[in-house]
């Protein structure tokens, strides 16, 4: 996780108190040009409801919740109770801290195992999981690859070709061992390290989730930097042919622009590209996505979208996906019909895209 601006617990405390003076006083009806980022209802018999954002920092991203308003009395408290538990993650999955769970599983577990709190184990579990099901393509070791071309601060820079095989000897999730019966780790390769980054604010995202419904939310939207959205159940006043929430899916250089909307009900979507994260060498353009097997940044490509059951499998496999290919990718959601993906790739002309779908139907999107 990305080290996030300091938060103040008293300020988010009078959020709370300003959710609950909203409840009766500010609620407004939100026109097609006044929704939240990223959703767009469409047009239906029925226009939407009044909706309630509550928002905080934490793992360098906004975090957001999107409710139905008055629909459960409880429904802003178990927002940003879940928002706070965000924070608590965050401590736990961090590389940039050193106090973190993560962080003490890199210092110690090259020397013997190391006991994994056991919500941390699953997720690790399905990380090595996706990595042998994607041929490497997924691997939550590939930080010091990271390091090598400068993404790891932000500051990307050139790395040659000794520098990446150098990087390369200390990657690979086939060297992390995994003994269930007593839930801990091993490295059985000094120099290893695990960085969550890629499956982190879906994990967060799942988390929140399973805290509101918890409490009885049926019906909400999470969002995690935008990159990664988990609904459930529906934005109130939808047809119910319609139901769920719609997100845009878009454009990978222009945040502006929109290529097309998608309509999630009970899924999660994840998207990964490199607009933000790139830098140019010699007139080439790499961007912060690299292949953990070559150690190259990953080319021809400029966003995968994954929707999927849950947000960890759906940021997970978005990252697999963007470094997979076209190809592969649609092999992989051949044979899992409960997932979905969209690429979109550098066209024939200069400044042209390219959109395909997997798995896609009409009800699920609509492109521009």
């Amino acid at each position: 996780m990305n080290e996030p601006p300091k938060s103040n617990r008293r300020e988010f405390l009078r959020g709370r108190a300003a959710v609950r003076a909203l409840q009766g006083a500010v609620e407004r009806r939100l026109a097609d040009d006044e929704e939240p980022p990223g959703m767009r209802s469409h047009t239906t018999a029925v226009p939407p409801t009044y909706l309630v954002q509550i928002t905080r920092q934490a793992m360098a991203a906004e975090f957001e919740v999107y409710l139905n308003v008055r629909q459960h009395p409880q429904a802003e408290d178990a927002a940003l109770a879940a928002l706070e538990l965000v924070e608590q993650l965050e401590d736990q999955l961090t590389v940039y801290r050193p106090h973190s769970e993560v962080m003490t599983i890199n210092r110690e577990a090259a020397a013997g195992p190391v006991r994994v709190e056991p919500r941390l184990f699953a997720l690790l579990e399905q990380a090595l999981a996706l990595h042998r099901e994607t041929g490497g393509a997924f691997d939550i070791t590939s930080g010091p690859l990271s390091r090598a071309w400068g993404f790891y601060r932000r500051a990307g820079q050139f790395a040659g070709e000794a520098e990446v095989q150098a990087a390369l000897t200390s990657v690979g999730s086939q060297w992390i061992e995994l003994d269930a019966n007593q839930r801990t780790i091993r490295f059985r390769k000094t120099g290893l390290e695990i960085n969550l980054n890629a499956i982190g604010k879906g994990y967060a995202l799942d988390r929140c989730a399973a805290h509101l419904q918890t409490a009885g939310i049926e019906d909400f939207l999470l969002h995690g930097g935008q990159s990664s959205v988990l609904a459930r159940g529906s934005r109130a006043g939808v047809a119910t042919h319609r139901r769920g929430w719609t997100v845009a899916l878009r454009h990978p250089l222009k945040n502006d622009v929109r290529l097309a909307e998608i309509r999630l009900h009970d899924r999660a979507l994840g998207t990964s590209g490199s607009a933000n994260q790139f830098f140019y060498h010699q007139g080439r353009r790499f961007g912060h996505v690299l292949d953990p097997r070559t150690g190259w940044p990953v080319e021809g490509v400029l966003s995968t979208t994954v929707l999927a059951p849950t947000a960890a499998l759906a940021d997970a496999l978005s990252t697999a996906f963007f470094v997979m290919g076209w190809e592969a990718s649609a092999e992989y959601c051949r044979q899992r019909p409960e997932l979905a993906a969209i690429f979109v790739c550098p066209g024939a002309r200069a400044g042209s895209l390219v959109i395909e779908a997997i798995g896609l139907t009409d009800q699920d999107w609509q492109r521009y």
